[in-house]
């Protein structure tokens, strides 16, 4: 077996499961008898001088700490220095070619880079930071929004951390008589605020891709056959004529129509806690098919979960296969995103649960 060299970055925003993805690495790789280091806090991490990295492997990794939540590398701080920051500089250029020369210096094989859709995309855009090595990326993130893959690390603990929540909201919202407005996190994709809402039985969900009218979402609370209970909202849907958090929106309205309501925030939680079994074993598989695509010396690629297989895709594949926007913080920078699709089957079993779901055409 020839001997490699192995590096491991977690960026964006953290999450359940990096933690577990990054431990089957390291005992991947420590079978395979290559070594591994870990940047510290991401591109941060890379663009000091030098690079920012520990040795990783199961003495200093202990396993019995990979459930945790968060990432033993961190992923950067308020005063980081990322795409966004040099862009806003207006060093972008002298940016990349710093994390191009880290990587050199750091003499690596590969570099396992375990990100959301945004670095995803940027992996992409700017491919010629990682010439010279193997590219493999991981797709984590609780909003779910990366194209082509049927899960991403962090998602099912996210979904779980809300339905926790939000199963305590319901016991005070029974004896208060009144109705919880929680706001989920998942920018602009519904799938967190989807699946929890369907897991809770919430009355209502709202999210970004489908149009909701507020006349028949109260209208829909009146009728229920309980006084209380949960509507969820995504924080990406917006509310024509009206500036705030989306679910203080929502609630006011309510209140006006006379339904009594709180709001809930469960905010961070969301990327908290234990990770879950499922999405253990989703980090297991995305670890093991990274480590086979090392072996077989692929480049720029991204592992999936697709139909119950795990597989490599090409950074080609996944950027051409999503709706692409214009990063808002980068100039002439696109993400590829994934949504909630009009025929997404949840959608479907949410409206015969008898949930409101927004003006979904049939």
């Amino acid at each position: 077996m020839v001997h490699k060299k192995i590096g491991i970055m977690t960026t964006g925003g953290d999450c359940s499961g990096l933690n577990t993805v990054i431990q089957r690495l390291v005992d991947g790789a420590e079978r395979r008898k290559w070594d591994v280091i870990g940047v510290q806090d991401g591109t941060d991490g890379l663009y000091a001088n030098p690079a920012r990295t520990i040795e990783l492997n199961n003495n200093v990794f202990q396993f019995a700490s990979s459930h945790l939540a968060g990432s033993i590398l961190s992923n950067g701080h308020a005063a980081t220095t990322n795409f966004e920051s040099a862009a806003r500089a207006g060093k972008l250029a002298a940016f990349n070619k710093r994390l191009q020369k880290s990587l050199k210096d750091l003499n690596l094989d590969a570099l396992v880079l375990i990100g959301g859709n945004g670095s995803l995309s940027l992996a992409h855009l700017y491919r010629e930071i990682y010439s010279g090595l193997s590219l493999v990326c991981i797709p984590k993130t609780i909003d779910m929004d990366v194209p082509l893959t049927d899960k991403t690390i962090g998602f099912d603990t996210a979904v779980q951390q809300l339905v926790s929540y939000c199963d305590q909201l319901l016991l005070t919202a029974r004896s208060h008589h009144r109705w919880f407005v929680v706001q989920t996190m998942g920018r602009d994709c519904g799938q967190l605020a989807l699946h929890a809402g369907v897991a809770v039985a919430a009355d209502a969900i709202v999210i970004p891709e489908i149009k909701f009218d507020i006349d028949n979402l109260i209208k829909h609370i009146k009728q229920s056959k309980r006084d209380y209970g949960i509507i969820m909202v995504a924080e990406g849907i917006s509310v024509r004529g009206h500036s705030g958090k989306p679910a203080e929106i929502i609630s006011r309205q309510l209140s006006a129509a006379g339904i009594a309501n709180r709001t809930a925030f469960p905010e961070y939680t969301q990327r908290a806690g234990d990770t879950v079994a499922t999405d253990r074993i989703l980090a297991a598989g995305f670890a093991d098919t990274a480590l086979h695509a090392i072996e077989n010396n692929e480049t720029y690629v991204m592992t999936v979960l697709q139909n119950g297989e795990y597989k490599t895709i090409s950074l080609d594949e996944f950027f051409a296969a999503g709706k692409q926007q214009k990063d808002p913080n980068i100039i002439g920078a696109m993400t590829s995103n994934a949504y909630v699709e009009p025929d997404d089957d949840l959608l479907h079993i949410a409206t015969d649960m008898g949930i409101y779901i927004g003006e979904k055409r049939k």
